[in-house]
């Protein structure tokens, strides 16, 4: 079992004990969509790697800012607080955001390393920009950087 599903299985367990009903829900749902993706992935007995948990987390919280939107546009404002306290639960477990200078330096360096000239070549940097990223930046930002680059 990997480390981060060791780590959402205590805090879940630490979220019974202290009664937080919201933790409680928002754990219990990750831990649903996580072992639901496993089972997609190969069967009742697989497990997903931490790459693969974490896109599963980074899936739950866009749903969630999907609905922030769509609440805010409803004007239901105690929804959009629900969401964005299950959106803070879930944030925990995402690694460290890089700075706009390392996404940039690497952006950089993975036009370099490709050595793409035009926007055709785009989908070829992404893909080992993302291998180099590991989630660490939203993916919207990263193509809108190479985007700007490559035109």
């Amino acid at each position: 079992m990997s480390e981060l599903n060791q780590q959402i299985g205590e805090d879940l367990k630490n979220a019974m004990r202290a009664k937080d009903a919201n933790a409680l829900m928002v754990l219990r749902a990750l831990k649903s969509s996580i072992k639901y993706a496993a089972i997609e992935k190969g069967g009742a007995d697989a497990e997903l790697d931490e790459v693969e948990i974490l896109a599963v987390i980074r899936k739950q919280i866009k749903q969630r800012q999907d609905s922030v939107e769509e609440y805010k546009k409803g004007g239901r404002d105690e929804l959009v607080e629900k969401e964005s306290a299950e959106i803070v639960v879930l944030e925990k477990y995402l690694p460290a955001a890089l700075g706009e200078e390392e996404v940039n330096a690497m952006i950089e360096a993975s036009i370099a390393e490709v050595g793409a000239t035009s926007r055709k070549e785009m989908g070829a940097v992404m893909k080992v920009l993302q291998e180099k990223i590991a989630g660490r930046a939203d993916n919207k930002t990263l193509s809108q950087g190479v985007m700007q680059r490559l035109s």
